[in-house]
């Protein structure tokens, strides 16, 4: 103990106690109020490291101060302000699960509310040990029981602690990135950048990357936003006048397919169909579908498709817009429109974390009434993935939410079994239907996930029918990125009749298409259409079908049913696909043969243009999104989103709130049933729904880096 406290007197030995005690106070945070998801000897190992690093270089600043009046006041007040980072942070999370951005410390975002009048109802009585090492060190300062040493370390000393710290945290970074790559460019969940570089480091990270934006947004100009709006007036495609309004006033439903690919639709393994439901649908006298629309996104992948379908703007060349921008941009989004346009209340149905890809924050900067994630569901046990509630438990027990809103209603419902790696506890496994053998275990699994989802969309459908529902709604079903990686298309090139050996990037391209329906029960007129289109088309599509113009609206994509709807469809890369060309880092293949292709001057001058497109559309949409243009434009009717008028706590209370409020006015499907509730109309084969479990149903997901592509 004597040696302890002589070490502790000097310099070097100060600032190793107060390092260290930071760094248990660190994991104590990580492991008692944070909910990291760490998997795995390696990411446990990381997120044990993580902290020393930052914090040794951070506090290393006191060396360069050589009196000890000033040293130890400074690496003092450097203990004290990462603490209160570290406390604050805490607080933040109890309240929001998300992690304190610097829009958010500056009080320039209201997207959050900040830390609310709540704050001294979230502490808890364990609170103590953030704070206590700092009150017993002043107290033995204050009675000279830790002495100050007056010996300064000379600058080259000083220097060489800094270069320590910031080779440990070079070295934190390399794992990081050897667990999750792009970790940095591909942001989609704050959680990850602290699990894997700590609090400091993300506070760090949002500070330079919040920075970079103002400083665009700064720059940015009204004349710049003149030149995107006169490229999508120009772009405008006139509604289709005998698909004007059909669906007009009908409740819609959004059905987000997880990583679902069009070439499910009708395949038979082994004799089966993979998605029998889905293809009935498809086939549907009352569906709307279209076999040559495609994905587009980028990095951002699910929050991209979202982005897409929500705003017909394109995802950044980099990284998540959700994530990077997301908090604090300006949308004129479908829930906002339809809210003020029609009258729509608007709701999510996600059993993910609040937090992934941000959404917490975006919905309500989109104009979101109700986000019911996971803490709305029992998560526990084996009812979730390592991506959220399984698809069947999400359809039956949103029903509980779904019938307090009042009609009509925008309802979005965001799928997850059919992740990556696309396991499945062999219970939910339907005993009948045999995967292929292709050799590639995520080619053969995808298959049974996808049976999964099938039969979770029919018992859903099942339960609008036999609530009547149906008929006063459109079903909207979309598949929002490729399932299987273009490194696996070999392995499925057997399943699909075709020669691996002989698979390219054209066949790539190819299976980029993912399905989009209208169901729209009672018209009766329904088809394939053959239109090529993209994600970036969804909402002026749909727009008009609701009878909504959306020519007001600074929209890059065009009604896949007007007969001037443009056919080239752009990729996140600036490659693009025609019904006739594909073009592939400037390689223009036929459609017809998957070989490059042979062209006239007339047809080079035309992919030209088509080109020419492509590359304005999307620098003109990054202009708008990167540097917050919208908040320049006002269109006719449309009041611009306030995100404090949205929280996202007590959903359901204060969905009853409006239906008693209303009284014999409410529209909610509960008191159209006389106040009855449907929940029991419903009915799954959910083996998990018998299973009872006592641990608590706050949020139990984890979002497995290694299970992201």
């Amino acid at each position: 103990m004597k040696k302890l406290s002589k070490f502790v007197d000097t310099r070097i030995g100060f600032f190793t106690l107060l390092v260290v005690l930071f760094w248990l106070k660190t994991l104590f945070a990580y492991f008692t109020d944070f909910k990291l998801g760490a998997e795995g000897i390696f990411q446990n190992i990381i997120l044990l490291f993580n902290p020393l690093a930052t914090t040794a270089l951070i506090y290393s600043l006191a060396f360069y101060f050589k009196r000890s009046r000033f040293f130890y006041p400074v690496l003092m007040g450097l203990d004290v302000a990462n603490t209160l980072l570290l406390y604050l942070n805490v607080i933040y999370y109890r309240e929001f699960t998300d992690f304190m951005t610097i829009a958010t410390m500056t009080g320039y975002s209201k997207v959050n509310q900040g830390l609310s009048g709540s704050s001294l109802a979230l502490t808890n009585f364990h609170d103590v040990f953030y704070w206590l090492d700092i009150v017993i060190i002043l107290i033995l300062m204050a009675f000279k029981l830790i002495k100050f040493d007056p010996r300064a370390l000379g600058t080259r000393l000083a220097f060489a602690f800094t270069s320590v710290a910031l080779v440990l945290f070079g070295v934190n970074l390399s794992f990081a990135e050897m667990s999750r790559p792009q970790l940095l460019t591909r942001t989609f969940d704050r959680a990850y950048i602290v699990k894997y570089l700590g609090i400091d480091t993300f506070t760090g990270y949002d500070l330079v990357k919040s920075q970079h934006i103002n400083e665009m947004r700064q720059s940015a100009t009204k004349s710049e936003l003149e030149k995107v709006k006169k490229f999508t007036d120009k772009h405008y495609a006139k509604a289709n006048p005998k698909m004007f309004g059909i669906a007009k006033d009908r409740n819609v439903i959004i059905i987000h397919l997880e990583s679902f690919q069009q070439f499910l639709i009708d395949k038979k393994i082994n004799g089966q169909e993979v998605t029998p439901f889905l293809n009935s649908l498809y086939h549907g006298q009352d569906t709307y579908a279209f076999d040559n629309f495609f994905h587009q996104v980028g990095q951002g992948k699910t929050s991209d498709a979202e982005n897409m379908l929500e705003t017909s703007t394109f995802g950044l060349p980099q990284g998540s817009l959700f994530a990077t921008l997301g908090s604090d941009n300006t949308f004129q989004g479908a829930p906002a429109i339809l809210n003020q346009r029609a009258g729509y209340t608007s709701a999510v149905f996600h059993g993910n974390v609040a937090s992934f890809w941000n959404r917490n924050n975006v919905y309500k900067n989109l104009g979101y009434q109700y986000f019911f994630d996971a803490s709305y569901y029992d998560t526990s046990g084996d009812k979730a993935t390592g991506y959220g509630l399984k698809d069947k438990l999400l359809f039956k027990d949103s029903v509980k939410y779904l019938q307090t809103l009042q009609q009509p209603f925008y309802a979005k419902y965001i799928t997850v079994t059919n992740h990556f790696p696309y396991t499945l506890d062999d219970e939910d496994k339907d005993p009948n239907f045999q995967t292929t053998n292709t050799g590639d275990t995520n080619v053969d699994n995808y298959f049974i996930t996808a049976h999964y989802l099938d039969q979770s969309l029919r018992e859903f459908f099942d339960y609008l029918h036999k609530t009547g529902l149906d008929k006063k709604s459109m079903v909207m079903i979309y598949g929002d990125h490729y399932g299987i990686s273009n490194s696996e298309n070999p392995a499925l090139a057997s399943v699909l009749g075709k020669n691996a050996d002989e698979w390219n990037d054209f066949d790539n391209t190819q299976l980029q298409r993912v399905p989009l329906m209208f169901v729209i029960p009672g018209t009766g007129k329904g088809q394939i259409y053959h239109t090529y289109g993209g994600e970036i088309d969804v909402l002026p599509t749909l727009l008009h079908l609701l009878g909504i113009s959306s020519k007001r609206y600074i929209q890059f994509g065009t009604d896949l049913f007007s007969s001037q709807h443009s056919q080239v469809v752009a990729f996140r890369n600036r490659d693009f696909i025609t019904p006739r060309y594909t073009s592939i880092s400037g390689t223009i293949y036929d459609n017809k043969t998957g070989k490059p292709a042979k062209l006239t001057a007339k047809q080079k001058e035309r992919l030209k243009k088509a080109n020419e497109l492509v590359n304005t559309e999307l620098s003109l949409s990054d202009s708008l999104n990167e540097k917050n243009l919208l908040r320049f434009y006002h269109p006719k009717g449309f009041k611009p989103v306030n995100p404090a008028d949205y929280n996202y706590s007590n959903g359901l209370k204060r969905a009853e709130q409006i239906e008693k409020k209303k009284g014999n006015k409410s529209t909610s499907i509960f008191s159209e049933n006389n106040d009855q509730s449907t929940v029991d109309d419903y009915s799954t084969d959910a083996p998990e729904q018998n299973h009872s479990s006592t641990d608590s149903n706050r949020i139990k997901i984890t979002n497995p880096d290694a299970n992201n592509k």
